[in-house]
């Protein structure tokens, strides 16, 4: 397991749309997942120590983001032939535990990570209701641990900026996960 950091945001570059089927077995697309004030897209996986540490905070911050009219989109790119756990089942299994509030997709040829850039589990990128990028940072200071509760909420402050003023904040600390495993 390789530990990544994403780059830094590069500011309003527009968001790549993709057409994914959904755990739900419906196939999503960008305008299907934004939200009024902008959309966050999430980079995830069932295996990754760093997004297990976080789900729970995850599902908390995109149940109060949605409330601003942000919406949230979750998609696993890892090859699922490495690890069984990131099966399209599992994702599955885990969407139903957890009481994902948004829809989490199977990017099964890893071309919209690769549109995307995206470089690690977690890797979040925040838009605003133009889609243009704003966030590109960590959801807070956990690693493969959860971080104290009271910890900053980076991803949620940023993204609660972006809601209601559509600007990221000009300071954001990169996001660390496991490498996306390609094929």
């Amino acid at each position: 397991m390789i530990s990544t950091q994403t780059p830094i945001c590069d500011f309003n570059t527009p968001a790549i749309d993709f057409n994914l089927k959904g755990v739900d077995g419906k196939i999503h697309n960008l305008a299907s997942c934004k939200g009024k004030n902008g959309l966050l897209v999430m980079f995830i996986c069932n295996h990754c120590p760093y997004v297990k540490a976080i789900i729970e905070r995850i599902i908390k911050d995109t149940k109060e983001l949605k409330a601003l009219g942000l919406n949230a989109v979750a998609i696993m790119s890892n090859n699922p032939k490495e690890y069984e756990a990131d099966s399209f089942e599992n994702m599955q299994k885990i969407a139903k535990e957890m009481d994902f509030s948004f829809p989490y997709l199977m990017d099964k040829t890893q071309e919209v990570a690769k549109a995307y850039g995206a470089v690690c589990t977690p890797d979040f990128f925040g838009y605003n209701t133009n889609l243009a990028l704003q966030y590109r940072g960590r959801l807070d200071a956990s690693r493969k641990e959860t971080a104290l509760s009271s910890v900053k909420r980076d991803l949620f402050d940023a993204m609660s900026q972006v809601a209601t003023t559509g600007q990221g904040p000009t300071k954001q600390i990169p996001s660390m996960g496991c490498s996306i495993k390609w094929k």
